[in-house]
């Protein structure tokens, strides 16, 4: 049971920190020295891949409708407007594909330390809160659809999606980023986030699963089913609430909300002499 209630909890934080650019890794790094989910090492990555492929299958269900570009309900224009969509997605995807398959285990094996989390998590804090600061009172965002994202827009969202590669980034967090900076408004720019993280994740996460194989106990298998289920309904929610929200707001809280959890993850640390 207790085991359950830990897996419980670590797929509702990851339901929840890989769609608010606030940082998965960072909150599931904390966590798991914390609750130590009793499973063996491969048992253990791969739960990662299992609660991050949860977390997509949400947003390819969310955006079932959007995405589908054979669904009957739409005419021939709208089918071919869905084909473009996702041409735009797969720019975007390339600068991350290819430095993620390049450079993922080198980054992982250098860079997953708890001070470069906190770095990457305070200075992406301080970004938002700047950039929202200096965007008050500035001129109307030149893209608010879909439809206005150009390939190069796309390009360029896809060059801060490598930025992810360093831990404690966020990927939502350094695309949306880009896209802002860049003239995208926030809800356009956290839905293409969303449609960005499909393919690369989605790939990312079959490839390891073959790399790790299938070959686990039934308690195993059982908690990584809870883990499961617990990310991608968290994620349905997360993935519609922060959409909602940026219609009215801007990310500064999630700016000070990152500089506040990048502190506490240094004392902690620095408490327990790692």
């Amino acid at each position: 049971m207790i085991e359950a209630l830990k897996a419980l909890m670590l797929g509702i934080v990851q339901g929840v920190t890989e769609w608010l650019p606030i940082s998965s890794t960072g909150h599931l790094l904390l966590l798991d020295e914390v609750l130590h989910l009793s499973m063996s090492q491969e048992g253990k990555e791969l739960f990662m891949v299992i609660i991050q492929l949860a977390s997509i299958l949400a947003v390819f269900i969310l955006y079932f409708s959007l995405l589908n570009p054979f669904s009957p309900k739409k005419d021939k224009a709208e089918k071919y407007t869905t084909w473009i969509l996702w041409s735009k997605v797969a720019v975007a995807t390339i600068p991350a594909g290819i430095a993620g398959f390049l450079l993922d285990d080198l980054m992982g094996y250098y860079l997953y330390k708890w001070q470069v989390i906190v770095a990457a998590l305070a200075l992406y804090g301080v970004a938002y809160v700047v950039l929202e600061k200096k965007g008050r009172g500035t001129r109307e965002p030149r893209i608010t659809s879909l439809e206005a994202i150009s390939y190069k827009d796309a390009a360029v969202m896809g060059a801060f999606q490598m930025l992810a590669l360093v831990p404690g980034t966020s990927r939502s967090g350094s695309t949306i980023l880009g896209g802002l900076l860049f003239g995208i408004s926030r809800p356009i720019a956290a839905q293409f986030s969303f449609f960005m993280a499909i393919p690369v994740m989605a790939g990312a996460s079959l490839l390891k699963l073959v790399k790790l194989g299938f070959f686990y106990t039934r308690d195993e298998y059982l908690l990584l089913g809870i883990a499961f289920v617990a990310s991608f309904f968290v994620s349905l929610v997360c993935i519609k609430g922060l959409v909602a929200y940026v219609r009215k707001h801007d990310f500064s809280i999630f700016g000070f909300y990152r500089i506040a959890f990048s502190l506490f993850v240094t004392i902690y640390f620095l408490s327990t002499g790692r």
